[in-house]
């Protein structure tokens, strides 16, 4: 079988998927090549938050972006995403202050954002406790998703209306590039052409090109989350992010205060060893999924990281969540990690080993934010010459 496209996309995740939309717009005849049935890597194994608030200026922009295609598509057709905006709970002085600076910032940025008294804050979120906030900061343009449902509905929408010709089961072998003409072998032995080749498959696109891989700077993060039992009649809203959240996110950094704050800090403590923050949001179903933690190690020996999860950091999570909100009932349901490449020196891993094959991977966790906005910019930039 031989099959010819303007574009094939490697890996069926949000980035990869964002970037057939971007090109599907621009009338292009695209093809996405998905190793599995569905995607399974940490496209849906993550929080499903769209929190520009949480990035820096670059990627701000990049996700203020996304939140504006993410409307676009949601107009279309149900993709789960619901605008609930998302809130920061300081839970001491120090936390107090960052967020009263992240709002000055914004402001200036001229992205919304709406201080909380103490109050206001335990009166629109139901059983956030009083002996733990002192006060939020609310981003009413931010979005929740359900994530393993928002990539199939997508994916279904862009074959639809776009004619996405969407290719699963298919795990590619070899590509290459001769005379302007790129070519995919599949493991089946099926052939496909196309005048670009993107790949966007995470930190696997090592068994494509190792050597690439190699001499990359990727490493791997390892998060747990947790999903409670539905909550009954119980509504919490948006994506509640909290003190060591404040204490965590890049945007933060920005903040005149955020050194000296975090020089204070115990690197020995627990959340530090295993870089957990504290995070809720309510799926569909009326549960919570509360998260995360952070491990790290190089993409090479990503083995390291195994494949269990760490009772010690889920029982730490589920204390810690505790002192913060008051829910119903704190019964978990279900228990999982995500892993996710980054790259150690840059902000996202962009290599081309020919003039038409792209390798753009290593996206870390701003994947569900920035994807959309950074797919846009990424596909003007590769067409501009064409």
């Amino acid at each position: 079988m031989i099959a010819k496209f303007d574009l094939i996309v490697v890996g069926g995740g949000i980035l990869g998927t964002f970037h057939a939309y971007h090109a599907l717009k621009k009338n292009l005849n695209v093809a996405l090549l998905e190793r599995n049935s569905l995607p399974q890597g940490a496209t849906v194994r993550n929080f499903g938050q769209v929190v520009p608030s949480g990035m820096d200026l670059k990627w701000q922009n990049f996700g203020r972006e996304s939140l504006a295609i993410y409307r676009e598509l949601q107009a279309q057709t149900d993709l789960t995403i619901r605008q609930n905006g998302s809130v920061y709970i300081a839970s001491n002085d120090e936390e107090l202050q960052l967020i009263h600076e992240l709002h000055e910032i914004n402001r200036n940025n001229d992205y919304e954002s709406v201080l909380l008294s103490k109050n206001e804050c335990i009166k629109k979120y139901d059983g956030l406790r009083s002996d733990y906030c002192k006060g939020g900061l609310f981003f009413p343009q931010e979005l929740s998703v359900d994530s393993s449902e928002m990539i199939v509905k997508l994916q279904a929408l862009l074959q639809e209306k776009f004619n996405l010709q969407i290719f699963y089961n298919t795990t590619v072998m070899e590509t290459s590039e001769d005379s302007g003409t790129c070519t995919v072998i599949t493991t089946e032995g099926k052939t496909y052409h196309a005048s670009k080749i993107i790949i966007c498959s995470g930190h696997e696109f090592k068994t494509l090109y190792p050597e690439v891989f190699r001499e990359s700077d990727l490493e791997v993060t390892k998060l747990q989350m947790l999903q409670t039992k539905p909550q009954g009649i119980y509504s919490l809203p948006g994506n509640i992010l909290t003190g060591l959240t404040v204490r965590r996110y890049e945007s933060f950094r920005e903040c005149p205060s955020y050194q000296q704050i975090k020089a204070k800090e115990d690197p020995t403590s627990f959340e530090r060893k295993f870089g957990v923050h504290i995070l809720f949001k309510q799926a569909l179903d009326g549960s919570v999924i509360i998260g995360d933690s952070h491990e790290y190690a190089d993409a090479r020996n990503s083995d390291t990281l195994g494949y269990d999860l760490n009772m010690e950091i889920d029982e730490f999570m589920i204390d810690e969540a505790k002192k913060i909100i008051d829910l119903p009932t704190y019964d978990i349901q279900r228990r999982w990690f995500g892993i996710y490449s980054q790259c150690k020196t840059k902000d996202i891993f962009e290599y081309n080993p020919s003039p038409n094959i792209h390798i753009i991977t290593g996206i870390g966790g701003k994947g569900m934010t920035g994807s959309g906005g950074f797919s846009k910019f990424n596909i003007d930039k590769i067409y501009s010459n064409s």
